[in-house]
């Protein structure tokens, strides 16, 4: 089972999930050739596997981490903001980063997300 999943609360559904965008295998898959490069590109399979980011009609969930697990679960009526960082490159291949921005003022930065703009879409349609 995975993570959201099983940490819904009572009437919560899951209404958007987001994952890490495939450029994570570029500079892997390029050093692949060279022993050095499979751990690295072993690292980004393990690491997209693990990665989970998913809007519901209650909060935003985002679990990264297989052996040290880190965890964001906010209200969504505690979201002031939502940043979408993308450079140019991230906006022709559709990834970037998001950034969620608390009321305590915290700052939560995810990289490498596939498609920010839906992520913040669906954020935005569930806080209305």
């Amino acid at each position: 089972m995975r993570y959201v999943e099983n940490n819904l609360i009572p009437g919560e559904q899951v209404v958007y999930r987001a994952e890490l965008h495939w450029k994570i295998f570029i500079w892997p898959a390029i050093f692949s050739f060279i022993l050095i490069g499979i751990p690295w590109l072993i690292a980004a399979i393990l690491q997209k596997k693990t990665t989970e980011m998913a809007v519901t009609n209650k909060r935003v969930i985002i679990k990264t981490g297989i052996i040290s697990r880190r965890t964001i679960e906010m209200n969504l009526s505690k979201i002031e903001n939502i940043e979408v960082n993308q450079n140019i490159i991230g906006r022709i291949f559709g990834y970037g980063i998001i950034t969620i921005v608390g009321t305590g003022g915290t700052h939560e930065p995810f990289n490498n997300v596939s498609q920010p703009l839906e992520f913040r879409k669906a954020v935005l349609a569930q806080g209305q």
